[in-house]
């Protein structure tokens, strides 16, 4: 075990040492002009006065859920005696703290990376395209490998904490029980961060759109326009804080998933059935290393053609990789001393990989201004913003079709293949899920990288629109930011597919547990009958709380922009010579107005999500929590994909207005498009990526609060 142990640690120490590389890569690069400076640090400034105010909101929350789990795990485990219950509900409320401290940690580093790549990615421009692409996908990668090695190191240290390195089988199978706090208190930390960010960055960008371009008619990213910092600080907090904390509460609770479901497996497996998603994870971090080290693009490229090779090359190599991971970890010998058919269980990852390339494929189609899709919603716009909203709506719609059944698709061949792979043995189908999950996941690092650089290239674009800078320059930095409002979907195509195989294999793991709870050996069934009116009313109320999160979510962007848009007409009005260039417009007040507005309104969608299913258990069950737990996955993925897709199809239909087409800039189909873009912004960027990580923390909520379940 110690070796497997070594491994892990030892890539956790090559993800540190490739992280003080790149950091020292991007400091060392040229900081660009005076004025380019000075926009940079007003952008700094912002995002680190909305995460410090943000945090701090979230660590009295935290605080107060800490000692609601305390007590919860205490009174549901009284029965097993006064001393084992104490010991259980503080070794969960441990790990609990401690995910929540290392998903802020990862959101932290990716906000502060970004906002010092940002500068440095603009000024690389005057080298050439390949100069900045480099600043900023390396940027990106600090994130993408601090969200991942801290989730591991996390997971890891605290399994070995609790007596997975003990050598006593029944201190290994507890284990990955108690370490479920710690993907709860990562969801935890990520639903207010991703929520908050989400809807700052929309009420900014929403405020600046609507009185910049509708109203006064300037350019986007005007160094007129009051909002433009506070839109430019919003691309950090949202994209950079808020997706680095969403996808390290991914890896964390898919880890533990996974681990729990290898429990179950433990006579055939033994204890590298529970440490497998581990030492998958530590790999695939290497192979997202190595992809990202291969990316280069010439001035007469496509951007997003280099940074889809890297990704090919970082899924090939982990193709390769969990092909001798899974020979060494998942071999063994069933009860009638047949081998296990390795090769089946391959073949999940390789289903779980191959997913993730058509997510990133999917998502593309409905989102790039190439295809289908974008332009027939660019080319309502010539009849209005009523028919563009009609036209974006449906393609939102029907966005949700194919990506629904590739999931189920891939459910269904990893659960077979898991079966065949092991015939005859209980939870065999649900362990070839996890491995699925586990490939697909492989290249979270790299997947995360390119999402950063998103964020990082949309301020490099601001940056060097508000400094004036020549016009070869914006030329390099406009092609990077089209690539990545492109990077950016498709981060969000794969993070909702990832959460629908993750919250399959967090059921899976809530129904063991309740087996246990109950007494009943894990390879028994639990059925969740939905004819039950507890388990129908339980399904019921869980379809509407999405439908109430996202509703509070989008309200909340609304209410939010109101503020900007009241300040921005003020100062236009109070403020002479702003329209003229020859007065500075007070950017610091309206980031204090985004910041406050935003902050308010996260807590009440984050409050529901997290009362109501504990609620439902109490009141209901433990069998109609299930059913709660499996309609809001089903209802969320939905609902997300439809968010994610139709809004980000708005977004590029109006830039495909801009870049010329259907009348261009200034036309009355680009102010439908500005519209319709109004429409999908907090759609994509706020109740969107945030419904990725309700249907996780719903999942890993009942995992905690359980035996508080009636």
């Amino acid at each position: 075990m110690i070796s497997y142990f070594l491994v892990i640690y030892g890539v956790v120490i090559i993800s540190l040492l490739a992280i003080i590389y790149l950091v020292r890569y991007i400091f060392i690069q040229d900081t660009g002009n005076q004025s380019m400076q000075q926009i940079s640090n007003a952008i700094k400034e912002g995002a680190m006065a909305f995460i410090k105010r943000q945090y701090k909101t979230i660590g009295i929350l935290s605080l107060l859920a800490l000692v609601i789990i305390i007590f919860a795990n205490y009174f549901g485990n009284i029965s097993k005696g006064s001393d084992i219950a104490m010991s259980t509900a503080l070794r969960i409320g441990v790990a609990f703290i401690t995910g929540a401290l290392c998903s802020a940690i990862s959101g932290y580093i990716g906000m502060y990376i970004a906002v010092n790549s940002n500068l440095r990615a603009a000024a690389g421009a005057k080298k050439g395209l390949n100069n900045a692409l480099q600043i900023a996908l390396k940027g990106g990668a600090v994130t993408g490998l601090a969200v991942t090695a801290l989730s591991l190191l996390g997971v890891t240290t605290l399994f070995i904490a609790y007596g997975g390195y003990s050598g006593d089988a029944t201190l290994i199978k507890e284990a990955p029980s108690l370490i479920i706090g710690f993907g709860f208190g990562a969801s935890f930390v990520a639903l207010f961060a991703q929520l908050g960010g989400g809807i700052y960055t929309k009420a900014a960008d929403v405020g600046a759109d609507l009185v910049g371009k509708v109203e006064a008619g300037i350019p986007e990213e005007d160094p007129r326009n009051p909002a433009v910092v506070a839109d430019l600080v919003g691309d950090n907090v949202g994209d950079c804080a808020g997706r680095g904390a969403d996808l390290f509460e991914s890896t964390a609770a898919e880890n533990i998933g996974a681990m729990i479901l290898g429990v179950a497996l433990y006579p055939i497996f033994g204890w590298k059935g529970i440490l497998f998603p581990l030492v998958a994870r530590a790999f695939g971090i290497i192979a997202s290393i190595i992809g990202i080290f291969f990316v280069r693009v010439k001035d007469s490229e496509d951007p997003m053609r280099a940074l889809k090779k890297g990704y090919f090359i970082t899924s090939v190599i982990n193709l390769i990789i969990l092909f001798f991971v899974v020979k060494e970890m998942l071999s063994g010998k069933l009860s009638n001393s047949s081998e296990v058919n390795y090769l089946l269980l391959y073949g999940c990852a390789a289903v779980g990989v191959l997913l993730g390339f058509v997510f990133v494929w999917i998502t593309d189609y409905y989102t790039s201004i190439t295809h289908r899709p974008v332009n027939e919603i660019a080319k309502s716009c010539e009849t209005g913003a009523g028919t563009n909203i009609i036209t974006g709506i449906s393609i939102g719609m029907e966005s949700t079709a194919l990506p629904v059944i590739f999931i189920s698709l891939a459910i269904f061949a990893a659960y077979k293949f898991g079966e065949a792979a092991l015939p005859g043995i209980a939870n065999a189908g649900l362990y070839g899920t996890a491995i699925a999950t586990m490939g697909m996941l492989s290249t979270c690092a790299y997947v995360l990288a390119m999402d950063t650089f998103g964020p990082i290239t949309d301020n490099a674009g601001g940056i060097t629109e508000m400094s004036g800078a020549p016009e070869e320059i914006r030329l390099v930095t406009d092609r990077l930011d089209a690539c990545g409002n492109t990077t950016k979907a498709l981060t969000k195509g794969y993070a909702v597919g990832s959460a629908a195989l993750a919250t399959f294999l967090l059921f899976s793991a809530y129904l063991d547990e309740v087996k246990k709870i109950l007494g009943r050996s894990l390879d028994s069934w639990f059925s969740v009958d939905i004819g039950k009116p507890e388990v129908f009313i339980a399904s019921f109320i869980g379809a509407m709380i999405v439908f109430l999160f996202s509703s509070t979510a989008i309200r909340a962007v609304g209410r939010a922009a109101q503020y900007v848009i009241l300040e921005v007409r003020r100062q236009f009005k109070e403020i002479p010579g702003i329209m003229e260039g020859t007065a500075k417009p007070d950017y610091a007040k309206c980031v204090d107005i985004v910041t406050k507005g935003a902050l308010k309104e996260m807590v009440l969608p984050g409050i529901i999500v997290i009362a109501t299913p504990v609620i439902v258990g109490i009141l209901l069950g433990k069998e109609a929590a299930a059913g709660f737990l499996m309609i809001t996955t089903i209802a969320g993925v939905i609902m997300a994909l439809f968010l994610n897709n139709g809004g980000g199809a708005w977004d590029n239909a109006k830039k495909l207005i801009e870049l010329g087409h259907f009348g261009g800039k200034n036309s009355e189909a680009h102010k439908a498009g500005v519209v319709g873009d109004t429409v999908g912004d907090p759609f994509k960027d706020t109740a969107g990526p945030s419904l990725h990580v309700l249907i996780k923390l719903v999942s890993t909520l009942t995992l905690v609060f359980v035996s508080l379940f009636r």
